[in-house]
């Protein structure tokens, strides 16, 4: 398929990158990676008469800042995988990046354009939410710091105002004694999740009970979201025995309602959400503990 016309601006900061969408207005479009918005030009999905192209701002690097990873949100979703500040001090990320498309997505998309596109199956998205990310965003009023738990609205639609632009993405370090895991079911490699579900846990310092636990859910609603903190409570003191596990996964998965498609019924994400739960809860207690024993 061919897209419809269109002229391309290129840009060498943010600042003209806002200047541009202001002028242009719904007619405009920014492209980074353009993985996302690539297929849907070429299907006619979107068709801008502008295209921003915001390539030349630069990509960046991920950073340590005390106890926070600050990922650039041109930063290409390839970078992140081999990172390794990712990979010690934000593990779930780098690992969930590994599982979206195949290498040259991976090699062109972008973690900022990936988060903007708000697809409710995205990797990086269950990431953002079970880290408890805060995404920067900068627009003609000047900055502000969004939570990832606030930022995702429906499908396709987040928090950003049309002139808005996600410019940076900050994860908490993984602190000693927590664990994580991500799992998705795909219906081929490289395809989208049908369920991914990426989880946390934190035990005590002897590594006895469970302190914390959280969860995101994708491809079970309209956007991703954070699994409801009251499926999971029952794990919180609990010594994370199999049995406890999995009685958490078949509550979390009773708090999800997930339409059916041509992928899937309803009732199989739902069972999804208790089989994936499972794994990644208990993967995620196996991996605390481990960091406890080895500390």
């Amino acid at each position: 398929m061919v897209c419809a016309p269109f002229d391309l601006l290129r840009v060498t900061s943010y600042g003209d990158g806002i200047r541009a969408l202001l002028e242009y207005g719904e007619d405009a479009k920014i492209i980074a990676g353009g993985q996302s918005l690539g297929p849907m030009l070429a299907l006619r999905l979107a068709r801008p008469s502008m295209l921003v192209d915001i390539n030349d701002v630069g990509e960046g690097a991920p950073s340590l800042d005390g106890d926070v990873l600050r990922v650039p949100a041109l930063t290409r979703q390839r970078t992140v995988a081999e990172s390794p500040l990712v990979a010690e001090y934000a593990p779930l990320l780098g690992h969930c990046v590994r599982h979206i498309g195949n290498v040259r997505v991976r090699n062109r998309g972008t973690i900022g354009g990936s988060l903007a596109h708000g697809d409710p199956t995205a990797e990086i998205a269950c990431a953002a939410l079970a880290l408890d990310a805060r995404l920067v965003v900068h627009g003609p009023d000047g900055e502000r710091v969004v939570p990832a738990r606030e930022f995702f609205v429906s499908y396709l639609t987040t928090v950003l105002e049309p002139a808005e632009l996600v410019v940076e993405v900050r994860f908490p370090v993984m602190r000693p004694g927590q664990g994580w895991s991500f799992h998705e079911m795909t219906r081929r490699v490289s395809d989208f999740a049908v369920v991914a579900i990426a989880a946390t846990v934190e035990l005590d310092p002897d590594g006895g009970a469970v302190r914390s636990v959280d969860a995101a859910l994708a491809g079970v609603a309209d956007r991703p979201v954070r699994g409801r903190p009251e499926a999971l409570a029952a794990l919180v003191g609990s010594a994370g025995s199999p049995t406890e596990i999995a009685a958490a996964a078949g509550a979390l998965a009773e708090t999800t309602d997930p339409g059916s498609d041509v992928h899937a019924s309803g009732a199989y994400r739902r069972r999804l959400v208790e089989v994936l739960g499972r794994r990644a809860l208990g993967e995620a207690v196996a991996r605390a503990r481990q960091a406890v024993l080895g500390a």
